[in-house]
């Protein structure tokens, strides 16, 4: 039988509870006060006549306010707990002494050795892991956990070895013995692989505090279910491939590769080889190669940059939309490819169409689904956060605490123009962490061109008048805002200006739902 008793913290109160278990002849097993004052019981049955006197003389000591069976000790639930814990690992663990016998061991062990817990209890731990020593261990000063390679049954693991230390009496700690967890081949790399995959939120790398951002993130959260193109529109640096990949991971594709081109790095000939591939005897190679179109076949095909691709290439990209076949260089067989394709561009598409730069059957081929990323001025709520993310990234990285920005900092950030976007805010970050001495980031460290305060909307050299290089302006602008404005009036009323105002100027530069993807 065990008793709980809460009572209050007065000297002798515990011996007032034990005389009376004397004059009953009960033989007291154990005795435990907790932190909360609470004093634990633990001895054998008594007859029930017995317990009917016995429990309320100790209510009667004074201040004891309750007096209540109980399942546990405090030292046994914490065993209990303490041995379904090691029992549900699926690792080996060893609990030993401080002369390196085994005291405690959980299933993993017994099922790997085949052999009885008891048998085990008090063997030299020596006798199953080789390559470890556990004298020299205990040698070492200071004494501090170790991870190292052994063997196990001949087998390979990778062992921890922790200290168990315990206060004594005069609250200094002292070991008690060590536990030693075994990691198999097979299990580290079961957990590197879980490790690796892709969170199930494909969506929350992006940073979405904004109201612009969450808008694009919902938006596309919704797309990525569906199966047609995706035209992401937006400036450098505004992590349109990042939005590109979530897309792809939420998507039924997940499975499949992601398989990035970058439209505007590669010369037209290298462009189209990498994309579609080449036949055998094809450039002097005896074998063909496959292009990553072929080679995201039941994945994603991410094509960067799509305003800077050429007409032949455009061409042949609106021929795989139409009919999902391609030819590769120098090969007159058709494939057959299921894959999807999303885009990026940070041109004005309908303008290039409009000047006959871009394919204007194209366009409306890839722009069936469309999102625009806003620049870093659009969404200023989302600076500060995005900074405390690169911060932290980049410290785990170079191994030092992260910092804390400081209000001149912060401020700075805020009013910042960032014409590189997203990039150069974790750019300039890294370089002031690479710099920085002490644990407080200020605008002084912070090194940006003091000219992009302002931002530069119109190059050193144009041609044209002044008037026409505004009206350049106003239509950017103009078509940049209208898909989260889709209205008149709520145009009319973010820009200050009047309904009709605003209706002539969308007329004038031919900006409606039929031109611009909502």
């Amino acid at each position: 039988m065990r008793l709980e008793i809460i009572c209050q913290d007065r000297l002798g109160i515990a011996q007032d509870v034990l005389d009376i278990l004397v004059n009953y002849e009960i033989d007291l097993r154990g005795i435990e006060i907790d932190i909360a004052g609470k004093i634990f019981l633990n001895f054998p049955n008594i007859k029930f006549e017995d317990f009917q006197q016995f429990m309320p003389e100790i209510r009667r000591i004074k201040g004891i306010d309750d007096v209540k069976t109980t399942p546990f000790m405090p030292i046994e639930r914490e065993q209990n707990q303490l041995r379904a814990l090691l029992q549900t690992l699926p690792d080996p663990i060893f609990s030993l002494d401080t002369k390196g016998r085994i005291l405690l061991v959980n299933e993993a062990v017994t099922a790997t050795v085949e052999q009885s817990a008891d048998s085990l209890l008090g063997e030299e731990i020596g006798e199953y892991l080789r390559g470890f020593t556990f004298q020299k261990w205990l040698e070492g000063n200071p004494l501090a956990a170790q991870t190292q390679k052994v063997s196990f049954l001949e087998q390979d693991f990778l062992a921890d070895i922790l200290p168990v230390m315990i206060p004594d009496a005069g609250g200094e700690s002292i070991l008690a013995g060590a536990l030693i967890m075994l990691k198999s081949e097979f299990r580290l790399e079961q957990q590197l692989t879980v490790f690796h995959q892709i969170s199930n939120d494909s969506f929350a790398s992006v940073q979405a505090n904004s109201n612009v951002m969450k808008k694009v993130v919902k938006e596309a959260t919704r797309m990525a279910e569906l199966d047609g193109p995706i035209l992401i529109f937006g400036e450098t640096g505004t992590g349109k491939e990042m939005l590109a990949r979530a897309c792809h991971e939420a998507s039924r594709r997940a499975s499949g590769q992601f398989l990035p081109l970058n439209c505007a790095s590669l010369p037209d000939s290298v462009a189209e080889t990498e994309l579609f591939g080449y036949a055998p005897g094809e450039f002097g190679q005896k074998e063909g190669k496959a292009g990553i179109l072929e080679q995201a076949k039941g994945g994603t095909l991410f094509l960067d940059e799509v305003g800077d691709m050429s007409h032949q290439l455009q061409s042949k990209l609106l021929r795989v939309l139409q009919n999902g076949t391609f030819r590769r260089v120098g090969d007159s067989n058709e494939v057959t490819v299921d894959v999807r394709i999303v885009c990026t561009t940070q041109k004005d598409l309908p303008k290039l169409v409009e000047d006959g730069e871009f394919r204007e059957d194209l366009y409306y081929r890839l722009n069936v689904l469309s999102l625009t990323v806003p620049s870093l001025r659009e969404r200023k709520s989302d600076i500060i956060p995005l900074a405390d993310r690169f911060i932290k990234q980049h410290c785990m990285k170079l191994g030092r605490r992260a910092p804390k920005l400081s209000k001149s900092c912060i401020d700075y950030l805020q009013s910042y123009s960032w014409p590189g976007n997203v990039r150069q805010l974790e750019n300039a970050l890294y370089r002031a962490l690479s710099l920085l001495e002490g644990n407080e980031m200020c605008k002084e460290h912070i090194q940006l061109p003091s000219s992009a305060t302002n931002v530069n909307f119109i190059p050193e050299e144009f041609e044209g008048s002044l008037e026409e290089e505004v009206k350049r302006y106003e239509k950017s602008l103009l078509r940049r805002l209208y898909p989260f404005y889709p209205s008149t009036r709520q145009l009319a009323k973010k820009l200050g200006l009047s309904h009709t105002a605003i209706a002539n100027k969308l007329r004038e530069y031919g900006i409606n739902k039929k031109t611009v993807k909502l």
